[in-house]
């Protein structure tokens, strides 16, 4: 097989070695330069694949070296690597012939994603056949044959086939399926995405498969499910396989870059203890070194220094007081970073051995800026069956949710560069994405934060420090906790406006909506559908919602059927009649979309996980 050959012309001395020995790990051959005008003469003489091209380097900056090879007819694919994320830098770089470009600082693993991408594109290896099992699509002749028996699908069919082969850890929403299928103009409404899923299920179990190939992920949208064997790995899989010992020395030399970082970020805290001595203390130095403080407490509990990071609170928190620090904590000071730094001689607690991992791998997006911590959890993620995605503020998260979608949110609430918090984007994801599991992982402990992490709708709150076998603990958690694979909802109201209104909310999160504008026939239609559960109006004519709530819970089969009501009502005395009469929860008018969804899916999940 040939060994591609990579040429990264990267300034940055540290980054340029992390990044060339992570992809000679990978198997590729890498050339370093650190200025321009020696990238540009090997990029014409030498036979490189691709090109690897920081934005800002010495002698000639990164666009006009992509500009200045463009012209001298080189074609091969070229990679921008810049930390600038603005649209007039992202267009200048397509402009000067860039065939793509990822921010700084960026995942190694989402590199190395983007540089197979690209090398596939310009045909420096053949994917011509996506497999999954004995199912095969062939990209060439556009066949998809199932044990070697070709398989009719329509041109719509076979892109979705497609779609989900090529992209096989994605979760593809309706709406983004939408978009890469059919163009702006001629998009169809978004339950036709459920209609072509099914017509293709159906012709595939129709072609002799057993086996379901896409997995619903509820409330989300759509992936490929793992291949039934280990032998059926699709080819692209492939390319992505090494021995355990490169990886291991791969995380060998990162680990003791991440150490070398902390007695890097020690020095700043031993400057503001000479300092404190010499009376040269100022708001400034007290400022950075606060923020040194804070980061060493989340990034060396993380690393396997638990007490340096309690060392590292404590100085964060003496530096926290807006007034002059007295001669006590002074010395106490002093005393502290002296710790610190003999804590730094140790060698770190190793991490507990994550348990065997799942066979399906997890994307998960981390949020934090906190690059310590983040490039530990890298390392980690893949023991744990975990696709790390990171973001370091909150601006590139929302950049990253907009054309994916994660299994699972870690989220920081402290952003220290931006006056926004974490509670901003988790509102937004309450709003948008409301089944979205989410560990909030903060330094922040206060009641009023925990508060309105639960009313978001977070699943779980983690406290920093946390080691990483206790951030990965959580994640699993909410990863393995039990999917609704299919949920019946029955709503009635004799508002026909408002059973369209709710249905059309709630029909789009893969829940099956039966609606009923005439409550004396609701026994014989809740038996008929046997819902998971049901949604009333309290305010009907005939029978009412609440007479309708004690009629199902003096029932013996049906008693613990959970029930939502929806009302104009909020004073105490008619809540409290509403719970009396067996409701177990409300939802006041005009509804809101979020609210009902958040509502309708969590006591769905809830009651499944008591009975599963």
């Amino acid at each position: 097989m040939h060994r591609m050959k990579i040429l990264l012309i990267e300034n940055d001395l540290l980054l340029s070695q992390v990044l060339a020995e992570f992809l000679s790990a990978n198997h590729y051959t890498i050339d370093l330069v650190n200025n321009g005008q020696t990238g540009l003469e090997l990029a014409i003489s030498g036979e490189y694949d691709l090109i690897l091209l920081d934005w800002h380097i010495p002698q000639v900056d990164g666009i006009s070296l992509c500009r200045q090879m463009r012209s001298l007819g080189y074609s091969k694919p070229i990679l921008l690597l810049t930390a600038n994320n603005s649209n007039a830098d992202i267009v200048a770089g397509f402009d000067a012939g860039a065939d793509d470009y990822v921010i700084k600082p960026c995942e190694p693993e989402a590199l190395l994603a983007r540089i197979r991408s690209l090398l596939r594109r310009s045909g420096a290896f053949s994917a011509s056949k996506l497999t999954w099992g004995n199912l095969c699509l062939d990209q060439i002749s556009a066949k998809v044959t199932y044990n070697a028996q070709v398989i009719s699908l329509t041109v719509t069919e076979h892109k979705l086939l497609e779609l989900f082969l090529q992209n096989p850890n994605r979760i593809f929403s309706r709406r983004v399926i939408l978009d890469r299928l059919w163009g702006f103009d001629d998009a169809p409404i978004e339950n036709a995405v459920t209609t072509h899923i099914k017509d293709l299920r159906k012709k595939l179990k129709a072609a002799g498969m057993t086996e379901d190939i896409l997995e619903t992920v509820y409330g989300i949208g759509y992936r490929l499910q793992s291949p039934p064997t280990a032998a059926s790995i699709a080819e692209h899989q492939d390319s992505q396989k090494q021995s355990p010992t490169q990886d291991l020395t791969a995380i060998n030399r990162v680990l003791e870059r991440l150490i070398n970082s902390l007695n890097h970020q020690v020095v700043v805290l031993e400057e503001a203890k000479t300092a404190l001595l010499t009376g040269n203390f100022h708001q400034d130095l007290q400022q950075q070194a606060k923020h040194e403080a804070h980061k060493l407490a989340g990034s060396m509990g993380s690393v396997g220094y638990s007490q340096g990071s309690q060392l590292a609170r404590t100085l964060e928190n003496l530096l926290s007081s807006d007034r002059t620090l007295t001669n006590e904590e002074v010395t106490q000071f002093c005393q502290l970073v002296e710790a610190l730094q003999q804590e730094l001689t140790k060698p770190p607690i190793p991490a507990i051995a994550p348990p065997t991992p799942p066979r399906q791998t997890h994307f998960v997006l981390v949020i934090d800026d906190d690059t310590l911590l983040t490039e530990r959890l890298w390392i980690e993620a893949q023991a744990w069956g975990i696709q790390i995605k990171i973001a370091g503020n909150l601006t590139t998260a929302r950049s990253i949710l907009v054309f994916e979608t994660p299994d699972a949110v870690l989220l920081d609430l402290s952003f220290p560069d931006t006056e926004e918090d974490g509670l901003t984007l988790l509102r937004e994801l309450a709003a948008k994405s409301p089944n979205l599991p989410i560990v909030v992982f903060t330094a922040r402990d206060s009641l009023a934060d925990r508060l309105a992490v639960s009313r978001l709708g977070a699943r779980q709150f983690l406290h920093k420090p946390a080691t990483t076998e206790q951030i990965f603990q959580a994640i699993a958690r909410i990863l393995t906790q039990p999917q609704i694979t299919e949920a019946k909802v029955l709503i009635v109201d004799d508002d026909p406006v408002m059973l369209a209104t709710l249905a059309a909310l709630l029909t789009p999160w893969g829940l099956e909506v039966t609606t009923l504008n005439e409550p004396q026939h609701f026994w014989q239609v809740l038996i008929t559908t046997s819902p998971d559960i049901v949604v009333l109006d309290v305010e009907m004519p005939e029978i009412s919602g609440l007479e309708l709530c004690q009629i199902v819970r003096q029932d013996a089969k049906w008693g613990d059927l959970p029930i939502l009501v929806v009302t104009v009502h909020t004073e105490a005395e008619f809540l409290q009649q509403a719970f009396a009469a067996g409701a177990d929860d409300f939802i006041t008018k005009p509804v809101l979309a979020p609210e009902l969804v958040t509502r309708v899916l969590s006591r769905i999940e809830r009651v499944r996980s008591l009975r599963g």
